[in-house]
């Protein structure tokens, strides 16, 4: 048992573990640590967790764009700070949240299966039965995502998108309060998960908006050291959520991609065939260069132990076959590099420009 665990004692005599578990102060992000603990309070009735809620830097700045603060860690840093001086355990985020370059010491032991992955419009009340193709021209359009914009600016050029900033409690009440926006693009998946699935409107399939890198998914993040915690947590793991997230977060990492530019995917899994569309867009959609590669990932669950400890893009999944988790990497490495080799580089290097300049 790792000396970083606190066990307390029981009126029966009997010692329980404690793991403490770092999350977001937002509702969305405590619904969704909740369901974690809920999880691992089923598999592990001796365990008790204690949840410690903190502000980020992407809490804290409301006003500014995502993309315009230019810090990479805006909704994990003081969650990693913590995690760092053994004030938590384990942490809960929203794998998009998390940059494909981890810091030293940690990694991710558990990705979760999957919520839906596609984006998501949630209209103004005086708009309901519409679409984006049926709004009025010149309808403003919310979003705080370049690589939303780009993509729909693109596909709906008769629209308007102007930055939204806040949790989806705040997004939301500026859409319904205001007459600001016509409707607001947020994450399917959130909605869901806040119960909110009826303000769901339309759901954006790929060929109108590809998602984000990890979009959907709930990552654990937890010290690298701990090999007791890194088991424990390695049963949440869902192994096809897995393999198209790592072969997502092996795409962006190559290109050197983050919410400062408009890169977006696409993953599936079927059969023993995993898909990856990888596309990179200038800052208006104009310019896009988009390609799709699969590769065989079947999971025979012969996992090497030999090949313990070995994590992949930031993501430590001892219990998956190692030819499947190296199969998606390379994937992933692959079509970003096809797409480099294309001119992908002088389109997110002027789309980073621009964000800077603006």
């Amino acid at each position: 048992m790792s000396g970083n665990v606190s066990n307390s004692q029981e009126g029966n005599g009997k010692v329980t573990r404690v793991i403490r578990m770092g999350t977001r102060k937002s509702q969305l992000a405590r619904i969704q640590t909740d369901s974690v603990a809920d999880t691992l309070k089923e598999l592990y009735p001796d365990v008790h967790l204690e949840i410690v809620a903190m502000s980020t830097i992407g809490d804290k700045i409301l006003d500014t764009a995502l993309s315009k603060i230019g810090e990479k860690s805006l909704f994990t840093k003081e969650l990693e700070n913590a995690l760092e001086r053994n004030e938590v355990d384990i942490v809960v985020h929203s794998l998009k949240d998390l940059p494909t370059s981890l810091p030293p010491g940690f990694t991710i032991g558990a990705i979760l299966q999957r919520e839906n992955p596609h984006d998501a419009v949630v209209l103004h009340p005086k708009n309901a039965g519409l679409t984006l193709d049926s709004l009025p021209e010149k309808s403003v359009i919310g979003t705080s995502s370049l690589r939303r914009a780009a993509q729909l600016k693109k596909r709906f050029p008769q629209l308007e998108f102007e930055n939204i900033r806040g949790n989806l409690n705040t997004r939301l009440k500026k859409l319904d309060e205001k007459d600001d926006y016509a409707a607001i693009i947020l994450a399917a998946a959130g909605l869901k998960r806040m119960g909110w699935e009826s303000r769901i409107s339309q759901i954006l399939g790929p060929e109108d908006c590809m998602y984000a890198v990890g979009q959907g998914a709930l990552a654990v993040e937890v010290r690298a050291q701990d090999k007791d915690i890194l088991e424990m947590v390695s049963v949440l793991h869902h192994s096809d959520t897995v393999l198209r997230c790592i072969s997502e977060r092996a795409f962006l990492k190559q290109l050197e991609g983050g919410c400062s530019v408009p890169v977006a995917v696409h993953t599936e899994v079927k059969g023993s065939m995993l898909y990856l569309t990888g596309a990179v867009y200038s800052l208006d959609g104009a310019d896009c260069l988009k390609d799709t590669m699969q590769t065989d990932v079947e999971i025979d669950n012969k996992v090497d132990e030999s090949a313990q400890e070995c994590a992949h893009v930031g993501v430590t999944a001892n219990n998956i076959s190692l030819s499947a988790l190296e199969a998606a990497e390379k994937l992933g490495l692959d079509l970003a590099n096809a797409l480099l080799n294309k001119g992908a580089k002088d389109i997110l290097t002027t789309a980073r420009k621009l964000n800077d300049a603006r």
